[in-house]
């Protein structure tokens, strides 16, 4: 039997989806959110440390480092280091969050092209 063409794309999609489950889980909590806002609002100057959004955020040092981590292993933000510091920042081009946009366009497309039912009433 032999696949159609949407059904291949359908499963593509689910694939990139199960990629995607990370950076969607991260992006989920508000203290992420925060840090993430942060984050943003510093862009261009090279990173922030832990310190700083400490500040910004009002979220303990040790909750920050916590959030972080999972930030970094969901591939949304980056650290470089200099000397002892290290200085996070968020990276469009290489963020997982660029993969999440793509995934939701294609989710508008695929959307546009499922069958639309109606239950009947019983």
């Amino acid at each position: 039997m032999h696949k159609t063409d949407f059904e291949k794309q359908r499963i593509l999609f689910q694939e990139k989806f199960i990629k995607c489950q990370p950076a969607l889980s991260a992006i989920g909590d508000e203290t992420r959110q925060l840090i993430i806002k942060t984050l943003i609002e510093h862009c261009g100057e090279g990173g922030i440390r832990v310190g700083e959004i400490q500040k910004s955020t009002n979220i303990s040092r040790t909750t920050v480092s916590h959030h972080l981590k999972i930030l970094m292993n969901a591939g949304i933000i980056n650290v470089h280091q200099c000397g002892t510091m290290n200085f996070y920042f968020l990276d469009p081009k290489s963020s997982s969050l660029k993969l999440v946009t793509e995934f939701w366009k294609e989710a508008e497309q695929i959307a546009q092209l499922c069958p639309i039912t109606k239950k009947e009433a019983t």
